[in-house]
């Protein structure tokens, strides 16, 4: 099956079976991301995001939202 295949069969969904693939896409989606967000993490790949972040912290160039 290809991605057009795919994109053509979503386009035939009734409204309430796109309702519920939405559903399942966006948590399945929200999955995917955390799990690669938690390897990057192990992976040290965000490191330098963070330490950036803190130093900015502790030189006071944050302010409360």
């Amino acid at each position: 099956m290809t991605i057009r295949d795919i994109e053509h069969a979503i386009t035939k969904l009734p409204a309430q079976k796109l309702a519920a693939f939405r559903t399942w896409f966006h948590k399945f989606d929200a999955r995917t991301w955390d799990k690669q967000f938690e390897k990057d993490a192990k992976a040290g790949k965000l490191d330098a995001v963070a330490n950036k972040a803190l130093g900015d912290f502790k030189k006071g160039h944050c302010q409360e939202l």
